[in-house]
């Protein structure tokens, strides 16, 4: 059976006391940014022009009682579609940003026992690069392969620390939402009143712009004569969009009305940055749809039978009739009329020519 393998990613950043308290951690190992003499750093922050090289230095921390051997590269980073969370492309990916642009000194590094190693990076800025953020991470992926029982498991996992890198080339900054793609489905009742009615608003946040935000989104829905039917501030919003990601995110709504013509609108917005999109939505029970479906169904055949002259059995008799069946059948229940005998004609006078007056003696 061929396996399935697995990256394991671990990118979150902690927040403790001590020097690697910032560090990316899945409990084995951590990766971090070497510490200054100020303050211990979270991440990379790194700011620079186009074609300049930038120089710094990132800890890898084995947490274990035996020595760690890991494959240390960069990576761009990127939403997921699930939740929007933070992720980076792994070794085999393409990268295009930082991935690309950083360089560490060694690309393979063992960490003994309960130790740690500081390797070097640089990180080059192309010429041509486009002003803005560049997220990116420096990852540590241990190479081995862990899964259960050879015999049963199909899923090889691999598993990667990686320290984000926020890199912000110099230019200018365009912050740019949009939202994209909004769909409402209804979850209705087969009889109206006998059980709960609800929704699932669907919706693309998308970054257009080249900057991170931290978006907030807001939904609001509105019924037949403009009733506010629901506002409320969205939670399940990634924190952190990045330029150019796409996230497709749902939210339920609990209570829809069973029986409505409306609009839902949802408004995004983040610091210099405002999008609002809307789609309208009717709200009919099952057992209303279908008789509303019959009906435009009849109505459809009805007008196709009188289009054409001639129909169905309800619309008139075979042969292109198109006289109702309910009036043919009250004509021929109606009793025959009692003929009229013919009057006799009448005689009339025959007309006698007159002279003219200048005919006479």
């Amino acid at each position: 059976m061929r396996k399935l393998y697995v990256l394991i990613l671990s990118v979150f950043l902690l927040a403790l006391t001590t020097p690697a308290s910032y560090a990316a951690d899945n409990g084995s190992w951590s990766v971090y940014p070497v510490s200054t003499q100020i303050a211990a750093r979270p991440y990379f922050y790194l700011s620079a022009d186009p074609g300049q090289t930038l120089r710094d230095k990132v800890t890898v921390a084995n947490k274990t009682g035996a020595p760690l051997t890991f494959r240390l590269y960069a990576s761009d980073a990127y939403n997921t579609a699930r939740d929007g969370g933070f992720a980076v492309r792994t070794v085999k990916e393409r990268q295009l940003g930082v991935g690309a642009w950083a360089h560490p000194a060694r690309s393979r590094v063992t960490v003994p026992a309960h130790g740690s190693v500081t390797v070097p990076f640089t990180l080059r800025v192309p010429e041509k690069a486009e002003p803005g953020d560049h997220p990116g991470a420096l990852v540590a992926l241990d190479e081995r392969l862990e899964s259960g029982d050879a015999a049963t498991s199909s899923v090889a996992v691999q598993r990667a620390v990686g320290a984000r890198i926020y890199l912000r080339v110099g230019g200018p900054t365009v912050p740019a939402l949009a939202v994209e793609k909004v769909r409402i489905s209804h979850h209705q009742p087969l009889v109206p009143g006998l059980g709960e009615s609800g929704a699932t608003v669907s919706y693309t946040l998308h970054n257009t712009g080249n900057v991170t935000l931290n978006p907030k989104v807001r939904l609001r829905a509105e019924g037949l004569f403009g009733r506010t039917l629901l506002s409320r501030g969205l939670t399940k919003v990634p924190s952190e969009l990045l330029p150019g990601q796409r996230v497709r995110l749902t939210e339920p709504w609990h209570g829809a009305p069973q029986l409505d013509w409306g609009h839902v609108t949802l408004t995004a917005s983040a610091p210099g940055t405002r999008e609002s999109a809307s789609t309208s939505f009717v709200a009919l029970p099952w057992l209303m749809a279908v008789l509303a479906g019959a009906g435009i169904a009849a109505a459809v055949v009805v007008i196709r039978a009188r289009r054409s002259g001639s129909g169905p059995w309800w619309l008139g008799a075979p042969g292109g009739s198109t006289r109702p069946w309910w009036l043919r059948v009250r004509r021929g229940r109606a009793r025959p009329s009692v003929p009229v005998r013919a009057s006799r004609p009448v005689r009339t006078t025959p007309s006698r020519r007159r002279s003219s007056p200048s005919a006479r003696p």
